[in-house]
């Protein structure tokens, strides 16, 4: 982002990126409590909104997704039953829409494979190698785009990722760790305004996607 501010703090409709995304799950009502990962060195949490909220937790980050991942699970697994299930979301996705939320929960808390959010891929895919030449048009047929959150049994999970750690697989998403450990969690098809804010142009985009959003509901809230 090329901010000394994290992402996960900077300013999006007079919040924090972070308060926009958690305000998602905080609200909705079929989720209990929230788990927030927070890096050791971390500054800026204390002053969020939900710092003292009574449903909202905290645990210490990892060096990398996973580890922060597995921390919040640990975490869960001496709180709560192994058998509920727990969405893993990225903070920097303040754009989620809570029907989503919905449809996934839904769809998947009758199944120990679990399921995510994503979008069939409709560019034309390229493979290069590491001179970005293209070596191959891919076939984007059955192909998507991974999203958050993901929703899986606790503790199904938590087994899942720990075994990819210890081989020395340090998953980028955790429906990896559960297709490493055979699993198949399910696609479910959300909106494609669930981005994740990597770069400076993410951040307008967030805005205006978010204003859209707050547009649509006031509108539908007019209906008749």
């Amino acid at each position: 982002m090329g901010s000394v501010i994290p992402k996960q703090y900077l300013s999006l409709h007079d919040k924090t990126v972070l308060d926009n995304t958690l305000e998602h799950f905080i609200n909705h009502p079929q989720i209990d409590g929230v788990v927030v990962a927070i890096s050791a060195d971390d500054a800026f949490w204390l002053e969020s909104s939900f710092v003292d909220h009574p449903d909202v937790k905290t645990v210490k980050g990892g060096a990398e997704r996973c580890f922060s991942v597995l921390n919040a699970l640990e975490l869960l697994i001496q709180t709560t039953d192994a058998k509920d299930h727990v969405l893993v979301h990225d903070a920097a996705r303040p754009c989620v829409r809570g029907d989503d939320v919905t449809r996934l929960i839904n769809k998947c808390s009758g199944t120990v494979n679990g399921g995510l959010l994503g979008l069939p891929v409709r560019d034309t895919m390229k493979r290069t190698d590491s001179g970005n030449a293209v070596m191959q048009t891919v076939d984007r047929e059955q192909l998507w785009h991974a999203f958050t959150p993901q929703m899986f049994q606790l503790g199904i999970l938590h087994e899942a990722l720990q075994k990819a750690l210890d081989e020395g697989q340090e998953v980028t998403d955790d429906a990896s760790a559960m297709e490493l450990a055979g699993y198949k969690p399910m696609m479910i098809e959300g909106a494609a305004d669930n981005i994740k804010i990597t770069r400076p142009e993410d951040l307008v985009l967030a805005a205006w996607y978010l204003e859209q959003q707050t547009n649509q509901r006031l509108n539908t809230s007019k209906v008749p």
